[in-house]
């Protein structure tokens, strides 16, 4: 059998493959509700044989949407769809996984295809927070610099969107702190330029991690999977970076946190990537060798024989597919027949099987 349909258990939780839809925003709800759109997306790709999908960014307030189209679960009204979807991806034999994020200074923009530009107060936009007040872009409004109490009710909104996500029947819960978002803010000394516990020194940019993490696990049970994203560098000389980042696995992998998410960028506009077929897999191997945990490879990453690879040289253990799999929704069942291995397929599907 191939690496890459070998389950894998974390925990109390079997993923029947290492396959992995990453979580993708749709910008396809108001007022934060998934619709039949959300159902259908992830429905199609628990069917296409996925062992764990990733929700979307899904905010843990209104004002940490990135746009007023953004998925959200600080609602009790929002769960009644969202048990739908998790049930419905359960009963395909798939784990159903949800990120919480916080947008931060990133937060009151348009979705993609709407232009992408900040919305501003005046024209029905919100006030951005982060930790230091340094706009993303120069043209943005300048967000709120995060005082004491600030912190703290971002940090009960993540435990409450826990304890809701917990209820709404997901397995997998993945703290988003990569792509310049709230919590990447914090760690980049690009962005954090904060004097007092929570700037300056790595130990002090760390802690409002650590302080939302903690409260996440007061709600989400220590037997299921609690996994962190992570921008591995911000691609930027005096930013985060790959140091930074197996630093801070090795005190998550202390603190409960069972994989690592390897991701990069999003910190400040106009970072130079080399973007190319999985060019952000040696991050994921830097990580899982120097700090001992389970990594997650993601990064163009389009072809069943580059994945298998990729857990077959021990560079990662899980491999979570973005662009592809909203090119391919099946592509778990293509690449099963490309790489020999025998895997179940749906019923209703047996006879396009051959």
């Amino acid at each position: 059998m191939p690496i890459l349909f070998t389950p894998l258990t974390i925990k109390n939780i079997t993923f029947r493959n290492r396959i992995v839809v990453s979580p993708m925003c749709q910008y396809s709800c108001v007022d934060g509700f998934a619709t039949d759109w959300h159902l259908v997306h992830l429905g199609s790709r628990a069917v296409g044989g996925a062992g764990l999908i990733i929700q979307e960014a899904t905010a843990v307030s209104p004002e940490g949407r990135i746009s007023p189209d953004d998925l959200g679960i600080w609602r009790p009204e929002h769960l009644p769809k969202l048990k739908t979807i998790t049930s419905f991806i359960k009963e395909q034999g798939c784990v159903p996984g949800i990120q919480l994020a916080h947008a931060g200074r990133k937060a009151s923009t348009q979705s993609p295809w709407k232009g992408g530009k900040q919305i501003p107060v005046a024209d029905g936009g919100w006030q951005t927070v982060a930790p230091s007040a340094i706009p993303f872009r120069p043209a943005d409004e300048t967000p709120l610099a995060l005082d004491s109490a600030g912190i703290e009710k971002v940090i009960v909104d993540f435990r409450i969107a826990a304890a809701s996500a917990l209820k709404a029947g997901y397995q997998t819960l993945e703290i988003h702190a990569a792509h310049g978002y709230l919590i990447h803010q914090f760690l980049s000394p690009l962005i954090n330029q904060r004097t007092d516990e929570y700037g300056g020194s790595f130990e002090n940019r760390v802690r409002f991690l650590l302080e939302v993490m903690e409260a996440v696990q007061t709600e989400w049970p220590a037997e299921l999977p609690l996994f962190v994203r992570v921008s591995t560098t911000d691609w930027v000389p005096g930013g985060w970076n790959e140091q930074d980042a197996v630093r801070l696995a090795r005190i998550l992998k202390t603190k409960g946190v069972d994989l690592i998410d390897c991701s990069s960028g999003g910190a400040v506009p106009g970072a130079t990537i080399p973007v190319g077929p999985g060019y952000q897999v040696r991050f994921a191997e830097q990580v899982k060798k120097e700090a001992g945990i389970l990594t997650g490879a993601v990064g163009i990453i389009t072809n069943a024989q580059q994945a298998e690879e990729i857990l077959a040289n021990g560079q990662a253990d899980m491999i979570l597919l973005a662009r592809q799999s909203l090119r391919d929704p099946y592509f778990p069942l293509h690449a099963a027949k490309e790489l020999g291995a025998e895997i179940a397929w749906p019923s209703q599907y047996l006879r396009a099987k051959e």
